[in-house]
């Protein structure tokens, strides 16, 4: 059975296995039940090296070793791997954020606050600005700024981009609202898809002509984005400046006025 290289390549990355431990899994899978020599001269893996990989394979899952003699093996379908796979990475992945969780907790933690603080506060506000890549990044540091407000928050994007943040807005929405923040929404694309979202969050929002993206927290803080390509990487620039959020706040409302 003659195998591509291109195949093999794309399954040893797609399973995390090395080239060997792959030959011999699609010699077993192909082959059906097969013994050490038989998956050497299938898979052309060197036989000294068959046994380690079999032995390898079984512990991970991937092979299973038939009772009786000869020793024989079976490769193990792909979808019980994936899902096996699947199962592993969830449960790791929980593992991670509960360990994650408990890091609020320790002296290190406190400890890294206090350095962050020190370092901060000499530093003046108005030269803070930084620049941020990557949806999830932006997401974040999106939720970090709007828990920091206070009196109000500006909002002008367009529907889908609440659409897809559509938790993280509703929580948002909520917090701010029942802490008394005023929000003002004003938001470009289809109306029916915006008139859903309205329904959805039981709120009603400004429609604009313009396809843009910016948030204003308190007019002092303001982060918006630089590309709306889908095939660039997400990338917002975060300024902390009184003087242009007021700024780019009041161009907001004038906008507003004459759109009314």
């Amino acid at each position: 059975m003659l195998i591509k290289q291109e195949l093999i390549s794309r399954i040893k990355d797609y399973f995390d296995l090395n080239v060997y431990e792959t030959k011999v899994w699609l010699a077993l899978l192909g082959k059906g039940v097969a013994s050490a020599g038989e998956v050497a001269e299938i898979s052309r893996v060197p036989r000294s090296r068959t046994y380690d990989v079999l032995e390898g394979l079984e512990k991970k899952g991937f092979v299973i070793m038939k009772l009786g003699k000869p020793v024989k093996y079976l490769g193990v379908k792909p979808n019980v791997i994936l899902e096996k796979l699947k199962n592993n990475v969830r449960k790791d992945a929980e593992e991670r954020v509960q360990s994650l969780s408990k890091v609020r907790e320790t002296e290190e933690y406190v400890k890294l606050e206090e350095i962050y603080k020190e370092g901060i506060n000499p530093i003046k506000k108005e030269d803070i600005s930084a620049a941020i890549k990557g949806r999830s990044n932006i997401s974040n540091y999106l939720r970090e700024i709007f828990q920091n407000a206070e009196k109000e928050v500006i909002i002008c994007t367009n529907v889908e981009e609440i659409r897809s943040k559509l938790k993280l807005f509703e929580q948002t929405f909520s917090i701010l609202q029942k802490a008394g923040v005023k929000l003002k929404i004003a938001l470009f694309g289809d109306d029916k898809v915006i008139k859903q979202i309205e329904k959805k969050l039981n709120m009603t929002f400004k429609r604009i002509n313009i396809d843009t993206k910016f948030f204003i927290i308190d007019r002092r803080e303001i982060l918006f984005y630089l590309s709306k390509d889908k095939n660039m990487e997400d990338t917002a620039i975060w300024l902390n400046s009184e003087f242009f959020s007021q700024a780019f706040a009041s161009l907001f409302e004038m906008a507003m006025k004459r759109s009314e």
